[in-house]
């Protein structure tokens, strides 16, 4: 195992292990055991209390994060030539169909976001195997297969994000930079903790939340307090 340096040892110390922080204490704390001479992500990480292999209890939704993700995200926009102009003037970074549908059944996914139209889908099945794994198969449920491509398009730009229950029961998901204010970084992990709230399914009993953290890139776990999120 290695050795922490002097710096990671001061930092691990500013955080006590056995206490469960405010939203409010964690958005700051986070701030203050960054060290990484970058804008470091700042993420959250939500144990829950259901059994993500049975289809009653999957937990997944979308969330617009009041002061984004602090990301320059790349969207590429597979649409029909009507809506290539309103998906440029929206902020789409690519924008096109047959083009990108060849450049992708290639191996190129260099974007963070697809968004596209019904019509549109039935192509894109045959690269689920390029798209599927790296999360970047547009679906109805997330927002990114519509007719309003414009939308779309801005809601992504402006803090959007998607997030699932993983095969451990566990959340993950940025909330910002570490360049964030605490009150900014409050305000998104508030945000989305209300959204998991408002999506318990009616199939998970007992607690739901079990263990709320939040972590900076490098940086320790910071516990939160997970009971004013609590619902049973």
């Amino acid at each position: 195992m290695a050795k922490l340096t002097k710096k990671q040892k001061e930092t691990a110390a500013k955080v006590d292990g056995n206490k469960a922080y405010t939203l409010s204490e964690a958005a700051a704390l986070v701030k203050e055991v960054t060290t990484v001479n970058f804008d470091a992500s700042v993420d959250l990480a939500v144990r829950l209390n259901v059994d993500p292999r049975k289809a009653n209890q999957m937990v997944r939704g979308v969330v617009t994060l009041p002061h984004g993700t602090g990301k320059d995200v790349k969207v590429l926009a597979l649409v029909t030539p009507d809506k290539e102009a309103e998906a440029k003037e929206a902020g789409a970074d690519f924008v096109g169909l047959d083009e990108y549908l060849a450049k992708i059944k290639g191996g190129w996914t260099d974007v963070d976001v697809i968004i596209t139209m019904p019509a549109v889908m039935g192509k894109l099945g045959p690269l689920g195997r390029v798209l599927g794994p790296r999360g970047l198969m547009p679906n109805p449920k997330t927002g990114t297969v519509t007719m309003d491509i414009a939308k779309a398009v801005s809601d992504v730009k402006s803090g959007k994000i998607d997030f699932k229950v993983d095969k451990t029961g566990i959340i993950h998901a940025a909330v910002g930079k570490s360049s964030f204010t605490a009150d900014k970084l409050e305000g998104n992990m508030s945000e989305l903790l209300s959204t998991i709230v408002k999506l318990k399914p009616q199939a998970a009993k007992g607690v739901y939340i079990k263990s709320i953290f939040v972590s900076s890139t490098m940086s320790p776990g910071i516990q939160v307090d997970s009971k004013s999120f609590a619902t049973n």
